[in-house]
C-alpha cells in the first residue's frame, strides 16, 4: 500500500458490535462517496477490528486530526465526506474524542 499523496486516513471500526450496528453500510457509503467526489487519492480508508468504544459504535477515527466519531450511519458518513472535500474541519455533532495537539480529550469536556 502506498500512502504517498494521501492527506487523511479514516479508520472505520468493523468489529463485531459496530458491524451489528451498521458498520458495513458506513464503510460502503464512505468508500462510495470518496469515489463519487474523486477523493480516493487524498483519503485512505482502513477497516479495523474493535476500537474499544463498542457502546458508541459504529466508530470512525479521522487522522491526522485525531477526531473520533460515534454512532456513525449512512447520512453522517455522506456528510463527513462532503465536509472533507470542502475543508479539514468536520463537525457532525458525533464527536466522541478530539486531539488538542498534545492529548486526546473527551468531547463532553468542551
Amino acid at each position: 500500500m502506498n500512502l504517498d499523496g494521501m492527506s487523511k486516513h479514516l479508520l472505520i471500526c468493523n468489529g463485531k458490535t459496530c458491524t451489528k450496528n451498521g458498520a458495513e453500510e458506513v464503510t460502503e457509503t464512505i468508500r462510495g462517496e470518496l469515489k463519487n467526489l474523486e477523493l480516493q487519492k487524498e483519503v485512505h480508508t482502513t477497516k479495523t477490528l474493535c476500537n474499544g468504544q463498542c457502546k458508541h459504535g459504529p466508530i470512525l477515527v479521522l487522522y491526522p486530526q485525531g477526531t473520533w466519531y460515534k454512532e456513525m450511519n449512512k447520512t453522517k458518513s455522506e456528510e463527513l465526506i462532503r465536509q472533507l472535500k470542502e475543508n479539514d474541519n468536520v463537525h457532525l455533532d458525533s464527536e466522541l474524542y478530539y486531539h488538542d495537539g498534545k492529548i486526546f480529550k473527551n468531547k463532553r469536556e468542551l
